[in-house]
């Protein structure tokens, strides 16, 4: 099929962003995220409120995105949305929609694997971001999921490595959530880590053997650690707070770099890329950087807008699978727990 003049429409619902893409011939046109600030005050994502906001946001996500783009509904080729995985509610919202609109305009429909999306991130067409060649590694890493992914082909991907419980977005939000920081508390400790010492504590790293990963047990360290040390002077948050956010990431960073180092060993393989939100992560970047002078391998880091959930992802996935006719039928259904 040519290549030539396609427009894929991506939407993306899998968990509190509403957001709607349009790519042309791999090249993005519009990017268009609506977030949702209501699970702030709740520590955490609530699943009704987040599916409730999606059907508010859907329509004018998508209108945005087409009227940016230049184009209209009739130019669309393609329809691909997130199938999973995802909070279950907010799926059906996506699916639905991206479903209802395909087949008033009889047009395929794409469904798209979100984890896939991050790791095919890195092939969308950007200036001045080189797109990492087969095979490489790809570590992705966000508030639901910590996995290191052997990826052979586009559509050829092989998990090698993955957490057992909490992912590593779950292991900052959770420190955060003792250290009275606001959610998600990612950024915040990313800020926080730039002004302190990153060796001013030390916790211990969890003992997993191969590939996979465990934060549970970080997470109740640093519980431990904050109590025994508030309990002897009630200040001691307010005033190391930047040391300890520091000491951390630092932590957990280690954590992600030894699991590289020995995928990197195991498999041969030396070209590494990231995806997932935590990757937005400033010390992560940085450390993967130092391990092209350290370890000798080869980075690739999306552009920042790609890293966290949207839509431009999962139109990157729609396009390479509309290129090979790759369709899915009108009885398709939402996957809370969709593998790679």
């Amino acid at each position: 099929m040519s290549s030539q003049n396609i427009y894929i429409l991506g939407i993306e619902s899998s968990c509190d962003d509403t957001a709607a893409s349009v790519m042309h011939n791999g090249r993005i046109l519009s990017n268009v995220v609506a977030s949702q600030k209501i699970h702030a005050e709740y520590g955490g994502v609530v699943p009704e409120l987040a599916s409730r906001a999606h059907q508010q946001n859907i329509v004018p996500v998508v209108h945005q995105a087409i009227k940016i783009a230049g184009i209209s509904k009739a130019q669309l080729n393609a329809i691909a949305f997130t199938k999973g995985p995802g909070l279950m509610g907010s799926l059906l919202v996506g699916t639905s929609f991206a479903k209802s609109l395909a087949y008033g305009l009889k047009i395929p429909l794409i469904d798209v694997n979100h984890m896939q999306g991050h790791i095919l991130a890195h092939f969308i067409d950007e200036d001045g971001f080189e797109k990492p060649p087969f095979p490489f590694l790809a570590m992705t890493i966000s508030g639901g999921h910590t996995q290191i992914v052997r990826v052979d082909n586009y559509f050829d991907m092989t998990v090698i490595g993955e957490t057992i419980d909490d992912a590593v977005g779950e292991a900052f939000d959770k420190s955060g959530k003792i250290l009275g920081l606001g959610y998600p508390a990612g950024p915040e400790i990313d800020k926080r880590a730039a002004l302190g010492n990153p060796k001013a504590f030390q916790f211990t790293k969890p003992k997993v053997d191969g590939l996979n990963f465990s934060f549970s047990g970080f997470k109740t360290a640093v519980l431990y650690f904050v109590q025994r040390e508030v309990k002897a002077n009630p200040n001691f948050i307010q005033e190391n707070l930047n040391d300890i956010c520091a000491s951390i990431q630092y932590t957990i960073i280690g954590i992600l770099i030894d699991k590289l180092k020995l995928a990197t060993k195991q498999t041969g393989i030396q070209h590494i890329a990231i995806g997932g939100g935590v990757s937005a992560n400033s010390g992560i970047r940085q450390a993967l950087k130092d391990g092209e002078q350290k370890f000798g391998w080869k980075t690739y880091i999306p552009k920042f807008e790609f890293t966290t959930d949207n839509a431009a992802m999962i139109a990157i996935v729609g396009y390479l699978k509309f290129l090979e006719g790759d369709f899915a039928e009108q009885d398709v259904v939402a996957s809370a727990r969709l593998k790679i």
